[in-house]
Formats: structure tokens, C-alpha cells, sequence
């Protein structure tokens, strides 16, 4: 057995990490993050993540206080400490109230803001010296699937946005794949192909990064639901989900959590 597959053989711990984008207030921040800890608080087997909008940091750390079961996240950050980036937030304001998770290269990102696997590099990169765990999201459009380029762009996407981080680092990294053209759509990759692709980033991660980068958890997102949530993280390489419009409800949120469960190592590796 190979260092790499013996790695696999290690359960990775489940991770689950809801991604607000655009919504909720301050005030509806509060009432939601107390409806999630009050359903997720005997929940020990998963790591989980609520990522809320920028001015509603403040409000979620405040609510959480004490409550480390469920850590903050945020949405994204400017790789710069500080400097004159007109409506960007940097990697110590986050930390000042208490961010511990960093969205970085979203779809969204990447569409809508021009942002590229390069920028991507440089923020996750900083992320970590920041001490912030970067989730770094990559995933082909319908078209490029369509045209079966999914793994060369995927492939072409951790490539480069993970160009320059740091291998002493991997404890700290999460991988999403988001296929674009489920995102918002209520289209969801079939449990086989987001599995496919999944273990082509888990192989690309060994071989860039030796045994420990096959460790690294690749999660899935794109119209996760309560009712798909757990037949996709039954698959053997999918190790949590990143929530979008489910993780503004509660009660989806934690139906989402209780479906994830540790990854089993794959016999036909």
C-alpha cells in the first residue's frame, strides 16, 4: 500500500460550512445562529461553519460567544493586512472577531468580480498567515462540462489556486467543488459524478503535495439539500457539504449536518 492510500485509509472528520451570501441583518443573524446552536450543540462528530455577510460578523461572534461547537466564517478578504482597497476587509479584521474560516475563489467570485485562480493563490496563501483556514473553491461551468473539460478545468483550477500555499498548511486547507451550473439552479451533480471528481482533486492533491495532501477534505456544493445530503456524503470521497440557500434555515442546516458522516477508505484504490 502506498503512502497515499494509506492516508485515504484515515477517517477524515465530516465537514459542513453554511454560506449566507447576500442575507440576513444583524438582527436576523442572532435569531438564526441561536436556532442553529440550540439544534447542533450535541453534535461532536462534524466540524461546522456559519459564513454570514460582513456586517453581520460582529452580531453572529456575539451570539456565539462561548459556543466553539459551531465556528465563523466569512465570505471572503483582501490579501492585504491593511491599505487603501476601498470596500475590502482584510485577514486581521476578520480575526478580531473571532473568523476562523475564509470562503476563497467562490463561483460567484469568480464571475461576477473577475476574481482568478492567481488572486485566489495570493489570498489563500495569506489566509494562513493570518491564521485563517481557507476553503478554496473550484468547479466547471455547464458549458465546460458539456464539452467534457470538467477535469481539466478542475484540474487547472487547484493547480493554480493553490499555487503558492504553504505544504505545512494542509491541516488548515478545505476544498470545495461547486459545479457552477448547480449552484442556485436546484440541478445537483449525481452522488457518482461529484464523487468522480472529487477523487481526481484527491489524487491531484497527492500528487502535489505527497500522502498528507490526500488528507486534505474536499466537500461538495452546489443545491445541497436535507433530501440529497445524505446520499452525497455517502460517497466515499465527498467529506461534508458547503451549504448555500438551506443553511439560512435552521432546521435544514442541521438536517444537512446530521447526514454527514466519516469518509470509509475506497477498496478499488
Amino acid at each position: 500500500m502506498t503512502k497515499a492510500k494509506i492516508a485515504k485509509a484515515i477517517p477524515r472528520r465530516p465537514f459542513v460550512a453554511g454560506n449566507w451570501k447576500m442575507h440576513r441583518t444583524a438582527s436576523d443573524t442572532r435569531s438564526l445562529i441561536e436556532d442553529i446552536v440550540g439544534r447542533v450543540q450535541k453534535v461532536a462528530t462534524v466540524d461546522m461553519v456559519v459564513c454570514p455577510p460582513f456586517t453581520s460578523l460582529p452580531a453572529a461572534a456575539e451570539t456565539l460567544g462561548r459556543h466553539s461547537i459551531l465556528a465563523l466564517g466569512a465570505q471572503n478578504m483582501h490579501q492585504s493586512k491593511e491599505g487603501a482597497f476601498t470596500g475590502e476587509i482584510s485577514g486581521p479584521m476578520l480575526r478580531e472577531f473571532g473568523v476562523r474560516y475564509v470562503i476563497l475563489g467562490h463561483s460567484e467570485r469568480r464571475q461576477f468580480f473577475n476574481e482568478t485562480d492567481a488572486s485566489v493563490s495570493v489570498k489563500a496563501e495569506a489566509a494562513v498567515g493570518y491564521h485563517l483556514r481557507p476553503i478554496v473553491c473550484v468547479g466547471e461551468t455547464l458549458t465546460q462540462r458539456e464539452a467534457g473539460e470538467t477535469n481539466s478545468v478542475v484540474e487547472s483550477q487547484v493547480r493554480g489556486s493553490l499555487a503558492h500555499y504553504p505544504a505545512d498548511q494542509l491541516d488548515e486547507l478545505v476544498i470545495a467543488y461547486e459545479p457552477v451550473w448547480a449552484i442556485g439552479t436546484g440541478k445537483v451533480a449525481t452522488p457518482k459524478q461529484a464523487n468522480e471528481v472529487h477523487r481526481l482533486i484527491r489524487k491531484l492533491m497527492a500528487s502535489l503535495f505527497g500522502a498528507k495532501g490526500s488528507g486534505v477534505r474536499v466537500i461538495y456544493g452546489g443545491s445541497v439539500k436535507p433530501e440529497n445530503a445524505a446520499e452525497l456524503m455517502a460517497e466515499p470521497d465527498i467529506d461534508g457539504a458547503l451549504v448555500g440557500g438551506a443553511s439560512l434555515d435552521a432546521r435544514s442546516f442541521f438536517d444537512i449536518i446530521q447526514a454527514a458522516r466519516p469518509v470509509r477508505a475506497s477498496e478499488n484504490d
